[in-house]
């Protein structure tokens, strides 16, 4: 593709426009810009560009009308779409309407340029994606950088069949990733059928799976499907996957392989026609380290990971979050509260252990302990009931304690270090180094959500741990 490719950016926000039209200017590109839907109309009357980039929220209307037409006249096209209406559905609709990219505000301006450059290279079409579903069916929220990318993944997989692994803690919404990921893609209307490993007798798993014919062990009275019958044509869903036996982990092995399976106590091979999304609280690439889970098992379940933050990893959430607790408890006929101020503050101190399903459980409790409509932050630590979810803050003493130390150190072992003019970069430097690695550690080397909660982009971060030595 020319340096020169012509490319037309919308945004209603001048400011956005400036810097944008700015920035790819100095790469060499040919710029165009409007602020709406119709200011869009008459550049693209004018000529067609070689990239567009376009907000969703215009003045005058919704961009992504327009990026459905284009992606059906001029599927060549690549469109990048941004949006400060960081939802899933947004996400979707996107990706939908045949977007190349979508990108919540605010991004990365590095990052932008990477993405022109991929859509500039490629110009290759998405392929149709089914009807957008409405705001209020998808169970996700969030609107914090990490769920973001969350939202992404799922856009990619729900026009296709691949295998998808989502990992997390307790509570953090695995399940609802399921649901959306089927909700959402060409399966919808089949069932959704979900099996949780870790309550089922390990005796009793394969026949769960699999069905069992009549006499095929004592209590079997009459044949039954197993779950993989039940979900045909739709999705099967199986939480806590790292809890299963390994004699049921080489039998799904074995379907997964085939696409084939036959019953407990059967012959006959029945074709499996199900996708298979895959959850776990657990950490498999360490279970399969300690031979507790088969690694080719693994493989064959990992083709798309979706690693969901832990709540206290994205606070900025949980006002959104705790809102959207209590206006669905509202809808249930429970009484309509509000939170003040100085609750939501208090609920964002927590550390959540219990995630979001701790929160959703205690703003049931609120609406029906809560003396008044308006709920202040005395009443929810009356109802946490317990102050050792409340994250401690670290005490400024003790970081000064932490510098001081590292100091005498370096002036210890080397007096000459106070007159070479270095003190200030070998410092910050050892700060950084102990940072990142605690935030890969906490996100388990994934440089993605390192990079989205340190506030820089991953091509920075990557030259930071370079420069630092530090290896994931």
């Amino acid at each position: 593709m020319s340096e020169a490719a012509d490319i037309l950016v919308v945004d209603d926000d001048a400011a956005i426009r400036t810097v944008v039209t700015a920035s790819l200017r100095r790469a060499g590109y040919s710029v165009r810009s409007a602020e709406t839907l119709a200011g869009m109309r008459d550049e693209l009357n004018k000529r067609i560009p070689a990239l567009l980039i376009s907000d969703v929220v215009l003045p005058d209307g919704d961009g992504l009308d327009v990026v459905t037409e284009l992606a059906s006249d001029h599927p060549d096209l690549p469109i990048i779409v941004l949006s400060a209406k960081n939802t899933l559905s947004t996400a979707v609709r996107a990706t939908e309407a045949g977007a190349f990219e979508y990108l919540p505000k605010p991004f990365d301006l590095d990052e932008l340029a990477a993405t022109v450059a991929r859509a500039l290279d490629r110009r290759e079409r998405v392929a149709e994606t089914p009807e957008p579903a409405a705001e209020e069916a998808v169970p996700l929220i969030g609107r914090s950088p990490a769920m973001q990318e969350v939202y992404r993944i799922i856009a990619r997989v729900v026009s296709n069949d691949l295998t998808v692994l989502v990992s997390g803690e307790s509570g953090t919404g695995k399940e609802l990733v399921a649901r959306a990921i089927h909700d959402l893609g060409h399966r919808r209307k089949a069932p959704f059928v979900a099996l949780n490993m870790a309550a089922i007798p390990r005796e009793l798993i394969e026949a769960e799976l699999f069905g069992h014919e009549r006499g095929a062990f004592t209590g079997a009275q009459a044949r039954a499907a197993g779950k993989f019958e039940q979900a045909s044509g739709g999705t099967l869903f199986l939480d806590e996957i790292g809890d299963m036996p390994m004699d049921a982990q080489t039998r799904l092995l074995r379907v997964l392989q085939s696409g084939e399976f036959t019953t407990v106590g059967g012959s006959r091979t029945i074709r499996a026609n199900v996708r298979i999304v895959a959850a776990t609280n657990k950490n498999l690439e360490r279970l399969v380290k300690e031979n507790q889970f088969r690694e080719d098992l693994f493989y064959r379940l990992n083709v798309v990971p979706i690693a969901l933050p832990a709540l206290r990893e994205r606070r900025q959430d949980i006002p959104l979050l705790a809102r959207h607790f209590l206006e669905l408890a509202a809808k249930e006929g429970l009484p309509r509260k509000q939170l003040d101020t100085s609750a939501m503050a208090l609920l964002e101190a927590q550390s959540w252990p219990g995630n979001v399903r701790e929160l959703e459980n205690l703003m049931r409790r609120a609406t029906v302990l809560g003396r008044d409509d308006r709920i202040g932050a005395d009443e929810i630590e009356r109802m946490l009931g317990d102050a050792a979810s409340v994250a401690p803050p670290v005490a400024p003493q003790d970081i000064e304690a932490v510098v001081r130390a590292r100091l005498n150190e370096i002036i210890r072992t080397e007096p000459s270090a106070l007159d070479q003019g270095t003190l200030y970069k070998r410092m910050i430097g050892d700060v950084e180094h102990a940072l990142f690695e605690a935030l890969l550690e906490r996100f388990d080397n994934n440089q993605l959500r390192t990079a989205a909660a340190l506030g820089i982009n991953r091509n920075t971060l990557r030259s930071k741990l370079d420069k630092l030595g530090i290896e994931t």
